[in-house]
């Protein structure tokens, strides 16, 4: 089973988040902010498969902070940033650092929990490729 994680220091928007997800069948887990967010993927058993996170909590550096634990912790981590203030500066920050996508939480006629649940399902097929490609390659390194 996916196991995501969603890191945001709004209740509200954390709380939604996990319904919506946990009705497409996900596991989530919750922490309301960085520090709480950073602790739970150390504290984790094994890495998550998807974190999502707002990108300005304490200040506008903890989505970049939580992404690069993530990625640290797990290079197949696939990392959305939320973000009620985007810009496109952000946005490629953000993706040259490794993020899967960058999704703002405010945009006009678009349905947010609907298209971050397309997100992740997009994100966690890009995961399983990925471990599939690495899988296969140990095996051929191991067989020749």
């Amino acid at each position: 089973m996916c196991r995501i994680l969603v890191v945001d220091d709004e209740e509200e928007v954390r709380e939604a988040v996990q319904r919506r997800l946990s009705r497409e069948g996900y596991q989530v887990d919750t922490a309301s902010g960085e520090e709480a967010g950073v602790e739970r993927m150390k504290s984790a058993e094994r890495a998550y498969d998807i974190v999502v996170t707002d990108m300005s909590m304490e200040d506008s550096g903890s989505g970049i902070r939580i992404l690069e634990n993530a990625v640290a912790r797990d290079v197949f981590t696939e990392v959305i940033i939320l973000t009620a203030y985007g810009n496109v500066a952000n946005a490629v920050e953000c993706m040259k650092r490794g993020a899967f996508d960058y999704v703002e939480k405010n945009m006009p006629n678009v349905d947010v929990f609907e298209l971050l649940c397309l997100k992740v399902q997009q994100a966690v097929e890009r995961r399983r490729g990925a471990v599939d490609t690495v899988r296969r390659l140990e095996a051929f390194t191991k067989s020749h």
